[in-house]
């Protein structure tokens, strides 16, 4: 197979279609539900909080709420009161299975569950699975994380409505370091890997440097995208705000660093300072201006057009142009 990561890869513009690239339609149908990105801020404590998750919510973007020091069914109840959907994260230990019955039990449930363990191809994620689809039959479960078509075809099988790619590319991750396992510098090509046999949605998660790259996502198989470093360092954002030199960063850490769970036992992530990029919605903005740009490039108007284009693999030994596959 082919390897290769974002900055290996260019797309290849074909004939405008459009007067203008405001003509081009971002949105994506996700879920049952429509929204204006296929983005979606990482499920992290200090990408996104409860009063985040409400304006994307608001505004028409996909969410979905971290499980770390939050009461869920608490946050469940708070999103249905407001006539919001609900979009949360469940690991796969007891206390989660607890907290799918409260939800059950107190008569919220949710729209959107994402199973969110490091190695989610694993007999603890399709007992999970099993579990919700039999008390809320009705929820969309999004399932991970995985870096193989054998296990994106296991999750779907055993029920996941979506799957997660990405074992460890993101900014703040150390996986491939502490373990000698993951996605980390080939998080793209595991992407085209996996889609080639999925029959659901991905969600690609980490890697995602540029806003190029969410178009470069699409276009190998995504139908949303899990942005961590590019969405961590809003002035909204709840890490600490931290000066150094006179100017403001704020804090961004894996989930699976020892700042995030407590203690220093099976850390697989880091700690790093993001500088303030200034306004969330004014990063959702240029987000999806650069989105209607990579589409008028591609020669479409929609987001599935993205996926019609060819590419050119620079450097290495798969350099060259590569017909659309």
């Amino acid at each position: 197979m082919e390897i290769f990561d974002y900055d290996n890869i260019l797309l290849l513009p074909r004939k405008c279609r459009v007067e203008s690239r405001s003509e081009c339609d971002t949105s994506v149908e996700f879920g049952g539900r429509r929204f204006k990105l296929p983005v979606v801020p990482a499920n992290m404590k200090t990408v996104l909080d409860e009063r985040i998750a409400e304006t994307l919510a608001t505004s028409g973007h996909f969410y979905v709420m971290h499980r770390f020091d939050l009461d869920n069914v608490t946050f469940a109840k708070s999103m249905r009161d407001k006539g919001l959907f609900v979009s949360i994260s469940s690991g796969v230990k007891p206390a989660d299975r607890e907290v799918i019955d409260r939800l059950v039990a107190e008569g919220v449930g949710a729209d959107y569950i994402t199973i969110d363990i490091a190695h989610g191809h694993a007999e603890s994620v399709r007992s999970m699975i099993e579990y919700i689809k039999t008390r809320l039959p009705g929820a969309f479960i999004i399932a991970g994380n995985v870096g193989t078509p054998e296990a994106v075809i296991d999750l779907e099988n055993w029920g996941a409505d979506a799957t997660k790619v990405g074992i460890g590319p993101g900014k703040v991750c150390i996986t491939r370091l502490k373990t000698g396992f993951g996605t980390g510098g080939w998080q793209l090509s595991a992407l085209k890997w996996c889609a080639r046999v999925a029959s659901k949605p991905i969600i690609a998660d980490g890697g995602i440097r540029h806003h190029g790259d969410i178009a470069k996502s699409v276009r190998f198989g995504a139908a949303m995208v899990m942005v961590g470093s590019l969405f961590a360092g809003h002035e909204e954002s709840p890490g600490k705000t931290v000066e150094v030199d006179g100017q403001l960063f704020k804090e961004y850490y894996g989930s699976a660093s020892d700042f995030n769970k407590g203690e220093y036992k099976h850390v697989e992530g880091k700690r790093i300072l993001e500088p303030v990029k200034g306004k969330l919605a004014d990063t959702l903005r240029e987000m999806r201006e650069d989105l209607q740009s990579s589409i008028s490039y591609a020669g479409g108007r929609q987001l599935a057009d993205l996926r019609k284009v060819n590419y050119v693999i620079l450097g290495g030994e798969n350099a060259g142009e590569h017909l659309l596959m």
